[in-house]
């Protein structure tokens, strides 16, 4: 074998076997695990220079302290009761019939993916779902089966609805406000087409009566092999948890501190900063949370896999692999372009996941302007819904519905995404093409 092909091999192979270990995580060991000597041996074997490691961890680390700083503001979210009482109002107001249920867990998930990024929709909000279901007497099928894919199609608006989102949004070079003007529409079509294809596919489902309300055990899960009986995951009636005025009224501000860091010119990470700082003191103080958990919240094991990640990717980048991807993207931003780019970002992000295909297509299109850049982002972030690989966050549901002994059936899930993800790239890139004409990038 020639140095050449040699130096161009290495990288992928390095990538392949992070992911295939990121998928299975044998005895549950952490992704980083794989993931830094992975990139430890792209540099010791020529893959990636010194220097050009460095620079991907220096462009990486901000994106990458936003999210940590993200996750610590669901997590304390979650500890101040948010989500158990979000979960009990769309219960009250929405538990009279399936479809109902539907429709105001679509709105939940939609706002706290948005706001609180994909990942606290799965981990934080998914059992929050199966507690929902089980308390209004619904099959809970529908609606977890809805965390999974809005974790996904419902993270297109805000830079901090999805790591994918941040590296983008960075790459685009717009400001926080512009970047959600530009993908309001898309995120309202990918939204909209999913909630009419759930309505259809999950038929049975939502027409089914709602057996005999009981009080269900706490803690006790199963029920059955697969995310459709009612008890599954319920929690023990009771009176509803109050709404935490004081945690709304903190991430509210933040919120808007993002849109006002933007203007100003700093990072949007200095309002999540301000917005975890106000939370995090109150709850310490309080001796709600330790230090050490909100360290855990933070995820650093997983904050070091990205940077890692990275590096093993820039290999790639740099290699003939991605050159031959570059020729597969069409040029401008006209309608067949940019849906021609967000189907290759579809593609890529179930062969080899949406992180990595995010971090190779960004530099092929950054310099083509927003347009392309934001194409890509539809398709990574819509095109995971149809394989179980194609983003971390599916496989995390997985992961937390197995612990519950819940199995999500492969068939259903392909099924289903074979129904969304064309029809929702199609609406979100033609929505996204429209906005770009009528707004200008």
């Amino acid at each position: 074998m020639s140095t050449a092909v040699f130096s161009q091999a290495v990288p992928v192979v390095l990538l392949l076997c992070v992911l295939a270990f990121a998928v299975l995580r044998p005895r549950g060991l952490p992704e980083a695990v794989a993931a830094v000597p992975a990139a430890a041996l792209a540099v010791v074997l020529g893959a990636v220079t010194p220097h050009e490691a460095w620079q991907q961890i220096r462009t990486l680390l901000p994106v990458v302290g936003f999210l940590a700083l993200v996750l610590v503001l669901a997590h304390l979210c979650a500890r101040e009761g948010l989500f158990e009482a979000a979960g009990a109002a769309v219960a009250r107001r929405c538990g009279g019939t399936p479809r109902r249920l539907l429709a105001g867990v679509f709105a939940l998930a939609c706002t706290v993916t948005a706001v609180l990024s994909l990942d606290a929709t799965v981990v934080l909000l998914t059992p929050v779902v199966l507690a929902t279901a089980a308390r209004t007497g619904a099959r809970a099928r529908p609606h977890v089966y809805a965390t999974a894919h809005l974790a996904n199609s419902a993270s297109l608006l805000l830079p901090v609805s999805n790591l994918t989102n941040l590296l983008a949004f960075t790459a685009s070079g717009l400001t926080f406000t512009r970047f959600a003007t530009l993908m309001v529409l898309p995120w309202l079509a990918a939204i909209a087409v999913e909630y009419a294809v759930f309505r259809r596919f999950f038929r049975a489902d939502l027409t089914a009566p709602a057996p005999a309300l009981v009080p269900a055990v706490p803690g006790a899960g199963g029920g059955g092999p697969e995310a459709g009986d009612p008890g599954e995951g319920a929690a023990a009636f009771g009176e509803a948890p109050a709404v935490p005025r004081f945690t709304v009224v903190v991430l509210s501000l933040t919120l808007a501190g993002f849109a006002v860091a933007s203007f100003a010119g700093l990072e949007p990470a200095w309002a999540a900063l301000g917005g975890v700082l106000v939370l995090g003191g109150r709850a310490l103080v309080r001796g709600r949370v330790a230090p050490r958990e909100l360290v855990g919240a933070a995820s650093p094991l997983f904050c070091l896999f990205v940077l890692a990640l990275g590096v093993v990717v820039q290999g790639v980048v740099a290699g003939g692999p991605a050159s031959e991807l570059g020729r597969l993207l069409p040029d401008g931003d006209s309608l067949p372009a940019l849906l021609g780019v967000a189907a290759v970002a579809a593609v890529l992000a179930n062969v080899i996941n949406n992180l990595p295909a995010v971090l190779a297509l960004l530099p092929l299109t950054a310099a083509a302007g927003p347009g392309p850049v934001l194409a890509v982002l539809i398709g990574v972030n819509l095109g995971p819904n149809l394989t179980y690989v194609g983003s971390l966050a599916t496989l995390l549901w997985r992961r937390i519905l197995h612990e519950r002994g819940i199995e999500a059936d492969l068939g259903r899930f392909t099924r289903l995404g074979l129904l969304t993800v064309p029809a929702t790239l199609l609406a979100s890139t033609t929505a996204l093409w429209a906005t770009l004409h009528a707004v200008g990038a």
